[in-house]
């Protein structure tokens, strides 16, 4: 690292400057930056040239579309399962329940990822399972999450078939649930797609604030009671947050 490139480095020292700057003016930069005058606009000219800036009429300084596409392309390739599951082993160490990954497939949701619960009884699922968007706690994260036009879409077609003996067949009781679940960043379930067992979800969202999937523990109603389920709430939020912040999410 001692062999940095001098000009590199004060050249990231100006783009670093656009991190709280929406546009900016070659003294400003020079004021901000304690870089020389002339250092400053020769490499302003290069940094245009090459597209990582672009200026306005009035001689302000702005980033280039060149990062919209750097950052366009750092997102499609991030894999969520791989960038998930560090942070889903670590949350089940420390819980102990099992913990699983969904994203939306049409009308669906599909369980992409899986670490399944230390405890000897515990709830099985597996990679690939599929269930209704209106159903189970991480299906329905990610259906409160959805635009409104989407979610009324979706509601409007569906036919809420019961799946096991907590599954909500009500379309009006389900619309509160949705709204109550994006209000509080959460979704608790129980028997919705087995009978006696819970879950606690919380959505994941990438850079633009759109719902990417949802991260959930489940496991028998038994260890989801009204004095455990607090901590669980807030630690299923903490991981999906940590998994959105690598996508760029700001809360």
């Amino acid at each position: 690292m001692q062999h940095k490139n001098k000009t590199v480095v004060k050249s990231m020292d100006i783009l670093n400057l656009f991190l709280a700057h929406d546009k900016l003016n070659l003294n400003e930069m020079v004021e901000l930056s304690g870089i020389p005058k002339t250092s400053v606009h020769r490499m302003l000219g290069s940094l245009e040239d090459m597209g990582f800036l672009t200026k306005d009429a009035e001689g302000r300084y702005s980033l280039g579309l060149l990062f919209l596409q750097f950052g366009q392309l750092v997102a499609d390739r991030l894999d969520i399962r791989q960038v998930a599951l560090p942070v889903m082993k670590a949350l089940r160490d420390e819980i102990g329940e099992a913990v699983n990954l969904i994203v939306r497939d049409g009308q669906e949701s599909i369980y992409i990822e899986k670490l399944d619960a230390k405890h000897p009884v515990r709830l099985y699922t597996k990679i690939g399972r599929r269930s209704p968007l209106y159903a189970g706690a991480c299906s329905r994260i990610i259906l409160a999450h959805l635009s409104d036009q989407e979610r009324e879409e979706y509601l409007n077609e569906i036919e809420l078939k019961p799946i096991a003996l907590g599954t909500i067949t009500d379309r009006e009781m389900l619309r509160k649930t949705l709204d109550e679940s994006k209000a509080s960043g959460y979704s608790v379930s129980q028997s919705e797609l087995e009978n006696y067992t819970s879950s606690v979800a919380a959505p994941i969202f990438d850079h633009t604030g759109k719902i990417l999937g949802g991260l959930s523990v489940a496991g028998p109603d038994v260890r989801f009671n009204e004095e455990r389920l607090p901590l669980l709430i807030e630690k299923v939020r903490k991981a999906a947050n940590e998994i959105s912040a690598k996508f760029g999410w700001k809360s």
